[in-house]
């Protein structure tokens, strides 16, 4: 999988501490960047408005503490959406059988980009996929991105989302 961020190690303790898994941490931009991060429930229920309250509120003072982003930026925390990120194998085997998107950092039987569904993970953390009637075995470590498809039936399984008056 793609090389760790380098705020990983100091926000991970902290985002667990608050009960919740870090599934991403992105620095997206370079002038004002925004430190993105996305947590997911440890029980794998509803992330709500309140979570990534208390997350960003608890990782703000450890980065006000430790101060390693030394020019401005924005935070922004987040869950990770029906078609979220797939960061770690435990999210390949939370999500078997699902369609997922994957794209390797070297050829995997001479492709680089695949999009089907996931069967499962084996023992030596490879990620057994299906795609056009064949399957492949795609080794985590050669993961560069991967992420869950928005599907017509994900949109039928999801939970309803509330409404809002403006």
């Amino acid at each position: 999988m793609q090389m760790k961020h380098p705020l990983w190690d100091l926000l991970e303790p902290v985002v667990e501490e608050k009960g919740f898994e870090l599934v991403r941490l992105l620095t997206i931009g370079a002038k004002n960047p925004t430190l993105q991060i996305m947590i997911d429930r440890k029980d794998g229920s509803d992330i709500v408005v309140d979570d990534c309250a208390k997350v960003s509120r608890a990782v703000s003072e450890i980065l006000d503490e430790k101060d390693p982003i030394k020019d401005q930026y924005t935070l922004e925390v987040s869950s990770p959406g029906l078609d979220r990120p797939l960061t770690k194998p435990a999210h390949f085997e939370r999500f078997a059988g699902w369609d997922a998107k994957i794209e390797t950092s070297v050829p995997v039987e001479n492709r680089k980009r695949f999009k089907g569904v996931i069967s499962r993970v084996d023992d030596n953390r490879n990620i057994i996929f299906e795609m056009d009637g064949a399957e492949y075995v795609i080794p985590f470590e050669d993961i560069s991105k991967a992420k869950l498809l928005l599907t017509d039936d994900m949109l039928q399984n999801a939970p309803e989302a509330e409404e809002f008056e403006l």
